[in-house]
């Protein structure tokens, strides 16, 4: 193959912090940035990426097979983050491109951290708070009455990656009854980390707080709808670093304007990016971050060395690590 074209599609932080990443791609190849609509149909953006070799790509768009089946010749597709559910891997191994991920420890902490930074500026009401004190209303804190962390029952969903750091944290730091559902874990994995595992219904009927850090999949779309929110205790309060498609957003949004749900913090909605007229935003009780977890000066620099080492490696013919999809004529012993 001659000469590298490398495409940086909708990523808003790979090279941004870290102007090295990019000189490091340089060297390979002609590099760009190249945003689209996230709801781009996989025809039209195979046009818009026509003759570029190589992609790095965020959570959007969608290489869909109808992608694959109008893409030339596409090496690799580097995800700048750990999830893959945008991408049909089946098509890409048809089509000879190897498709890798970071490693999920490389976002571990940060999007745990965030899980529970976004729940306690929520339980705390320190968003209110604060503009309140920006517009000279120091005397008002009576508002700004919270809710402590610390003794709660809090159910976490999903006990990978992200989850069991959850799980730890909250234990640990805030002696927090843990309660766990995640069918792929045992519950001597499960006691490990601080949690008890239990069936999800336990969870949901017995948790002050819930906190979603499941993988997306078929199974779990919309996962916390109107029956299970009718599960659950009074004034609970939500958490979610994973995936806004887990809930179901309209039963979420009747569970805040009849009360049942006392507070929601999440970082991602089903639709991205969200914007100022998202009816999340009605609320008061709610607070959301524009899918930002991972956005730490350590996680970014691990993260866009990870790309770029991906890069490096596939134009020498060799497979890159944690690679989802394996296959391809392009690596050394592939097929």
């Amino acid at each position: 193959m001659k000469g590298f074209k490398i495409a940086i599609v909708n990523s808003s932080s790979f090279g941004k912090k870290f102007p090295n990443h990019l000189e490091r791609l340089q060297k390979v190849g002609y590099v760009a940035n190249v945003d689209v609509d996230g709801e781009i149909s996989g025809k039209e953006l195979a046009e818009v990426l026509a003759g570029y070799n190589i992609i790095i790509a965020s959570v959007t768009p969608f290489f869909t097979k109808e992608f694959f089946d109008n893409k030339d010749e596409l090496l690799l597709i580097s995800r700048h983050g750990i999830g893959y559910n945008n991408i049909d891997i089946e098509a890409a191994k048809e089509h000879d491109t190897i498709v890798s991920i970071i490693p999920a420890l490389v976002e571990r902490d940060a999007v745990a951290e965030n899980n529970i930074t976004n729940l306690l500026a929520l339980l705390r009401c320190t968003v209110g708070s604060n503009q309140r004190v920006k517009e000279n209303k120091w005397e008002e804190r009576a508002d700004f009455v919270g809710r402590t962390l610390f003794n709660k029952t809090v159910g976490v969903i999903g006990v990978g990656n992200t989850g069991s750091c959850v799980v730890e944290t909250l234990r640990n730091g805030f002696r927090c009854n843990v309660l766990a559902y995640d069918p792929y874990k045992s519950e001597l994995e499960i006691q490990s980390f601080g949690g008890k595992k239990v069936e999800l219904d336990e969870l949901l009927e017995a948790s002050d707080i819930i906190c979603l850090c499941a993988n997306l999949t078929d199974e779990n779309y919309h996962m916390i709808s109107t029956e299970e929110i009718a599960k659950m205790k009074d004034n609970v309060y939500l958490s979610n670093s994973a995936r806004g498609a887990l809930l179901d957003e309209s039963a979420i949004i009747s569970a805040l304007q009849s009360g049942k749900i006392a507070g929601l913090a999440t970082d991602v909605l089903e639709e991205e990016p969200g914007r100022s007229n998202h009816p999340y935003l009605a609320f008061d009780n709610v607070v959301i971050t524009p899918h930002t977890s991972a956005y730490t000066l350590e996680c970014l620099e691990q993260m866009g060395e990870k790309c770029v080492r991906d890069v490096e490696q596939i134009v020498q013919g060799e497979l890159p690590e944690r690679s989802v999809q394996v296959y391809s004529k392009y690596i050394e012993g592939g097929s």
